[in-house]
C-alpha cells in the first residue's frame, strides 16, 4: 500500500530502531565494563607473580631475600629487584601507584615476603582469590599465594 514516489522511513520506524539500539547498548556496556575489570585484575595478578619470581631469583643469587622489613616500592631504580625485572610493572587500575614488597626474617630459613598491589579493584573480580564484598586490593604472600584484602 505504498504510494508511488514515497521514499524514506516513518517516524515510528526510526523510533523503533533507536529503541532497539538503546536496549542493546544497555545490555552490552555493563558486560564490557566487567570484562575490563576482570582483565585488570588478571593483569595485576600476573604482575604480582612477576615480582614474586624476581624475589625468588634474588634469593637464589644471594641466598637470602632482600633486607626490606618495611614496604619498598618496585621501581626501575630498585637496587634489589631492578636487575631481575625487564621493566617496572605498572598496575592497570592505578598506573601512578607502585607495587610494594616487604620481607620478614629475610636471612633466616623461615623468611617470607608479601607483595601488595596499589590499585582498588572491582570487588566482584576478586571472588576468585577469596575476596568478599569489602575486598578491593590484591596481595601475594609467599607460601599462601593470592589473597584479597579490604585495604592496605
Amino acid at each position: 500500500m505504498s504510494r508511488a514516489g514515497e521514499r524514506g522511513f516513518t517516524l515510528i520506524e526510526m523510533m523503533i530502531v533507536v529503541a532497539i539500539i538503546a536496549i542493546l547498548v544497555a545490555i552490552l556496556v555493563p558486560n564490557f565494563m566487567r570484562a575490563r575489570a576482570q582483565a585488570q585484575t588478571a593483569a595485576c595478578e600476573a604482575n604480582l607473580k612477576e615480582i614474586a619470581t624476581a624475589l625468588e631469583e634474588y634469593q637464589t643469587d644471594h641466598e637470602a631475600y632482600p633486607d626490606v622489613a618495611s614496604a619498598t616500592n618496585v621501581t626501575s631504580t630498585d637496587t634489589n629487584l631492578g636487575q631481575y625485572l625487564r621493566q617496572t610493572p605498572i598496575d592497570p587500575v592505578d598506573p601512578t601507584g607502585f607495587y610494594q614488597y616487604q620481607v620478614a626474617n629475610y636471612n633466616t630459613g623461615n623468611a617470607s615476603y608479601t607483595i601488595i598491589c596499589p590499585g582498588q579493584h572491582d570487588p566482584a573480580t576478586l571472588t576468585a582469590v577469596g575476596g568478599g564484598s569489602s575486598a578491593t586490593h590484591i596481595q601475594y604472600a609467599s607460601g599462601t599465594g593470592f589473597t584479597a584484602v579490604a585495604s592496605q
